[in-house]
């Protein structure tokens, strides 16, 4: 029953066929015998129908060599020597394996499809104050929604207000709730939890991620590998081969050999079944369709089978630093005051000077202090020293040991930091105090690189931009073996394309990075993966495989499920070949029957499906890995309130 509960509309009308012809063809055991061949005829064209039809229409089409030619010659034939029983066996179980098939790939399908189910129906429009339900594809840029518990964002945009947990699980697989608030960044696809949003839209329906991640799925499979590229091509020159071979078998013996001519056709029939190529046909593009439907379950999208098999000869993978390995926000670290100061004075002059400040590592010190920001007048932003403003009558200075030296500041002494930036503080060209800020290491950028190493790949490279001693201290906590630092753009394609010539046709280069400045680097390796960069236009344009999830684990994940997929393959289709051989040879030699032959062909196939499927099952690592939160504000507020 749950088999046919998932069967679509199409699949339970053609199991209705089917078994009406065996309904017929018991029936045709208790009639007759005049009135049995025409039952036999009309069970016939009613299971043959479809296929039949298509091989005339190919034949019309100059596409006379495929497995509905095969089966239309073979089972015609069948009926002129009077094996009606077996004729209609053959088209029925090749209609029953058809079926199976198609639940196969809807069930491959499925893991895609769940991913899909974000894309949004409709969206409450902001108009003259009242709201309008319309078509996400209405909307324009400034357009203002509000998203009500329990409906999904429509488009990309900026929370204006309100305070709400999202459900991101769709898009990231997290099943932990993320809290957005007034400027906020928001995906179409995620879903309000508790509390309406009023948000500003920032990009139309057809930019937005939904729209990219629909079109990511939807062209994946037309980009094939290099296997079935083969078999298409082998196709197509094995089914004349065939074809010609069964006339030599049928004719050859009676002519030359002085054998029953009849004997030699039923024969000649057999070989004809037995070598449809539907297995290769059918499951290689299955194999790798599942490969991409379980990295779609477990977060990573890859864009076409053909990155999947390069994923599967994958010898070397470079990581870009910042944002892949690394967090890609600052945090602060260390608070280190000077002798009478105390840590909440240093943060709170810090805060109040940074305030109106973009810079990364200014927000980071704002974000870090527990009070409420007082206004400050005369700010001066001193580029590549730090900044300068006016509170309360007095200069507060911060910045680097630059500043502190441009400004003659006594008492400061350079501190050592392998891991990010040091900002000094001084509050009337006297010395208070530093802070350390750091883009935090993801918790499971270690399990990452030895997971890589696990699998074999022990050529791992980090390539950055920041100065050597923080990309020093980076490859040396995670245990990669080779780093380059303060690279250009530029210098990381050169570096990728080096890579890229040493290990030669060995195997394939992979460069991950999240996918905001990696875009050139991203283009130049064999595949570019793209780092937790939902949110990054040219990321999803430029790499082959897009990571949902923001962790560099992943990368490992796919490359075991690229390999499986391979692995699975090449299991059909020596499976495949070694069980045709050897039918051909026991159906020439008249071993075999046509029940035998049924066998061959849709028994084989409906194994190497089954073998395919196993792809769907692959089950995720159940290691636990606590992620850094998204803000490290809440211990150092302890930190300062205690000082």
């Amino acid at each position: 029953m749950s088999l046919i509960k998932r069967m679509s509309p199409d699949e339970k009308k053609e199991s209705g066929v089917i078994a009406l012809c065996l309904m017929l063809l018991i029936l045709a055991h208790f009639i007759p015998k005049n009135i049995t061949i025409v039952l036999y005829i009309v069970t016939y064209i009613i299971s043959a129908y479809p296929i039949l039809k298509e091989a005339i229409e190919n034949i019309l089409h100059g596409k006379w060599f495929d497995e509905n030619f095969l089966m239309s010659v073979a089972t015609v034939g069948a009926l002129a020597i009077g094996q009606f029983s077996e004729a209609i066996a053959v088209m029925l179980f090749y209609r029953v394996g058809e079926i199976f098939e198609d639940l196969a790939i809807e069930n491959s399908k499925k893991s895609i499809t769940n991913l899909l189910d974000i894309r949004p129906e409709y969206a409450n429009l902001e108009l003259n104050g009242k709201l309008q339900q319309v078509k996400p594809e209405l909307l324009n840029k400034g357009d203002i929604i509000i998203v009500n518990p329990g409906e999904k964002i429509a488009v990309d945009g900026v929370v204006e207000s309100g305070e709400a947990y999202l459900n991101t699980a769709a898009l990231t697989g997290e099943t932990k709730s993320l809290l957005v608030t007034k400027d906020s960044q928001v995906l179409s696809g995620m879903i309000v939890e508790n509390s309406a949003l009023r948000i500003r839209v920032s990009k139309e329906y057809k930019d937005s991620t939904v729209t990219k991640i629909l079109e990511l799925v939807q062209n994946a499979s037309e980009k094939k590998t290099k296997t079935e590229n083969f078999i298409t091509k082998f196709s197509q020159i094995y089914t004349p081969v065939i074809v010609i071979s069964a006339i030599m078998l049928a004719s050859i013996p009676p002519l030359f050999l002085g054998q029953e001519f009849q004997v030699w056709l039923y024969r000649a029939l057999i070989f004809l079944v037995i070598s449809c190529p539907c297995a290769l046909v059918i499951s290689i593009p299955l194999s790798y369709f599942g490969g991409i439907g379980a990295s779609s379950r477990a977060g990573i999208l890859v864009k076409g089978s053909n990155y999947l098999e390069a994923l599967s000869q994958a010898k070397a993978v470079i990581f870009d630093k910042t944002g892949t390995l690394t967090r890609g926000e600052f945090f602060v670290t260390q608070i280190i005051p000077a002798n009478g100061v105390s840590k909440k004075e240093i943060v709170k002059l810090a805060a109040i000077a940074e305030s109106s400040s973009p810079h990364p590592i200014a927000r980071s010190i704002v974000k870090n202090y527990p009070g409420n920001i007082a206004r400050v007048s005369n700010v001066e932003e001193l580029v590549g020293l730090g900044v300068r403003a006016e509170y309360q009558g007095d200069t507060i200075s911060v910045g680097n040991m630059k500043l502190m030296n441009k400004l003659n500041i006594d008492g400061v002494s350079t501190i050592e930091d392998t891991t990010g930036t040091v900002v000094y503080v001084a509050l009337n060209n006297e010395y208070f105090g530093a802070i350390k800020v750091s883009d935090m290491i993801k918790t499971d950028a270690k399990v990452a690189i030895q997971g890589l190493k696990n699998v074999g790949i022990d050529n791992v490279t980090m390539l950055t931009g920041d100065k050597k001693i923080v990309g020093k201290n980076v490859a040396e906590k995670l245990n990669i073996p080779n780093v380059k630092t303060e690279l250009l753009p530029q210098d990381k394609v050169t570096e990728v394309e080096r890579i890229k010539s040493e290990i030669g046709d060995k195997g394939k280069v992979i460069f991950v990075g999240d996918g905001l400045n990696d875009t050139p680097v991203l283009a130049s390796a064999d595949v570019g993966v793209a780092m937790g960069a939902l949110g990054s236009d040219a990321a999803v344009e430029v790499a082959d495989v897009v990571l949902m999830k923001d962790n560099p684990t992943a990368v490992t994940r796919v490359i075991k499920i690229a390999r499986k997929t391979k692995m699975i393959v090449w299991e059909n289709i020596i499976f495949a070949l070694m069980v045709k051989v050897i039918f051909l040879l026991v159906g020439a030699l008249g071993i075999a029957t046509m029940w035998e032959a049924v066998f061959a062909d849709v028994g084989v196939t409906f194994i190497a499906i089954l073998n395919a499927l196993r792809l769907l099952k692959m089950k995720e690592e159940n290691k636990k890995i606590n992620k850094y939160p998204h803000s490290k504000t809440e211990k150092y507020k302890v930190e300062v309130n205690e000082a």
